[in-house]
């Protein structure tokens, strides 16, 4: 089944990765997956929130916003809405689950992740950004010398599915997104377990046929987007199979 862009249902959207792009952060990556264009940087500071000292262990957090004109009309710039705050948190998470506190010692690394420009997909979008840039930040914190072990176990990479017109689609720009029957956000580590799944039915109700196949989606998914976090790092591809 072809899409209104030319992609097949289980096809990503041309995804791009760049490293760097921030001068003064630690860690940084704009990520471009199809129209949705995503800048995430990595802040190290020292010292933890206080519910974490003295524990000497370090803390993984996010903050997300996108720029007044990401869409087709300007919205006000917001840092404490219910959306934002819930991504944020879906971002934290997703990033505390492959990093190992222990390692970082008491500091704190913050992700800031600013939508450029919106086309479905921008938490997603987010999170596998972010990974990139927190994985450089890890890097700086080994190359500096300020940590004994590597912090961040494995990478984490997330992915939208949904039904469209009666039919599983993988990774869905605005157009199909906005008339989704059923629309949902998968966080998948690179060994393939979930960090989480957010599944909605906008109308009727799904049935466990169409979850295993929109979760088999995802995985395929996520699958191409850690090869692609691994070719932005500059890692060596892993063998499947």
């Amino acid at each position: 089944m072809s899409r209104l862009d030319g992609r097949t249902f289980d096809e990503i959207r041309p995804v791009s990765m760049e490293t760097g792009f921030a001068k003064h952060a630690e860690g940084s990556c704009l990520i471009k997956m199809g129209g949705t264009w995503v800048l995430c940087t990595a802040s190290v500071e020292d010292g933890v929130p206080g519910f974490l000292r003295g524990q000497g262990r370090g803390w993984v957090t996010a903050e997300y916003g996108m720029l007044p004109r990401s869409t087709n009309t300007r919205s006000r710039r917001s840092l404490t809405g219910g959306r934002t705050l819930e991504i944020q948190r879906l971002i934290g998470r997703s990033l505390r689950a492959v990093t190992d506190m222990d390692a970082l010692g008491e500091r704190t690394i913050t992700l800031d992740c600013d939508v450029l420009q919106a086309d479905g997909g921008t938490r997603t979008a987010s999170i596998t950004g972010a990974c990139v840039a927190l994985h450089e930040a890890c890097e700086y914190l080994r190359k500096n010398d300020r940590i004994n072990s590597w912090p961040l176990k494995q990478l984490v990479a997330a992915i939208s599915v949904g039904i469209v017109d009666g039919e599983p689609m993988l990774d869905l720009p605005y157009s199909e997104d906005s008339r989704a029957d059923v629309d949902m956000n998968v966080v998948v580590t690179a060994d393939g377990r979930y960090v989480e799944v957010q599944g909605t039915a906008e109308s009727d109700p799904y049935t466990e046929e169409s979850l295993a196949e929109m979760l088999r989606l995802a995985r395929k998914g996520s699958d191409e987007l850690v090869a692609q976090q691994r070719k932005a790092l500059g890692l060596e591809p892993v063998a499947h199979g």
